[in-house]
């Protein structure tokens, strides 16, 4: 029987070109998608991004900060804080977290991880626990010492689903547009 010849790195001018080895691995590239999700939240204030990944490492779902679908986002609320609680976003946003969930693209995300921005509060933790999701991958807990967190640690906690904070390789992630028309540029990257 023949050996079969695989062909090796390909030769340009007479040296080698090897792969790119500063491409984003797995867990970056789900953050980044959770955030470049964000980037569609209209909230003044704060736009937050989540990404659903199954076994496969195949994105199952996205979502980001906004209002219900249906609702005219120019009548409601952007303040973070007002006399009349009513005259904040908190009653009528939906979190990344639940719109991912809903915005799924699958049968079930049961035994999915989740990217997002932000530590998820006591609500989106029991969408998460209900969901099936069995692991969160967050990158900011800026709110930990609040009761809400307290209440989503113990929740996720006692449902067994495992919270880890993301620690970037890279501060940054540029997306160049014109990179495509300038083969060999490697600039979509920055750290």
């Amino acid at each position: 029987m023949d050996e079969i010849q695989l062909p090796g790195p390909s030769q340009q001018n007479g040296s080698m070109t090897k792969k790119r080895e500063d491409y984003l691995e797995w867990p970056e590239y789900f953050m980044a998608v959770a955030f470049l999700s964000a980037q569609r939240s209209k909230d003044p204030s704060s736009q937050v991004g989540a990404c659903i990944v199954n076994q496969e490492n195949k994105i199952v779902g996205i979502g980001y900060n906004g209002m219900p679908n249906g609702c005219n986002d120019d009548l409601l609320p952007w303040s973070r804080s007002a006399d009349n609680r009513l005259d904040t976003k908190y009653p009528y946003v939906c979190h990344a977290e639940l719109n991912a969930i809903m915005n799924k693209n699958s049968a079930d995300v049961k035994g999915c991880i989740m990217y997002v921005a932000l530590f998820p509060c006591n609500e989106c933790a029991k969408l998460i626990i209900q969901a099936g999701i069995k692991e969160v991958v967050y990158l900011s807990d800026k709110y930990h010492d609040t009761l809400e967190m307290t209440a989503s640690r113990t929740l996720l906690n006692m449902a067994g689903i495992q919270c880890r904070q993301f620690t970037p390789k890279r501060t940054k992630i540029v997306i160049d547009f014109n990179s495509i028309n300038h083969p060999g540029i490697l600039n979509s990257a920055t750290k």
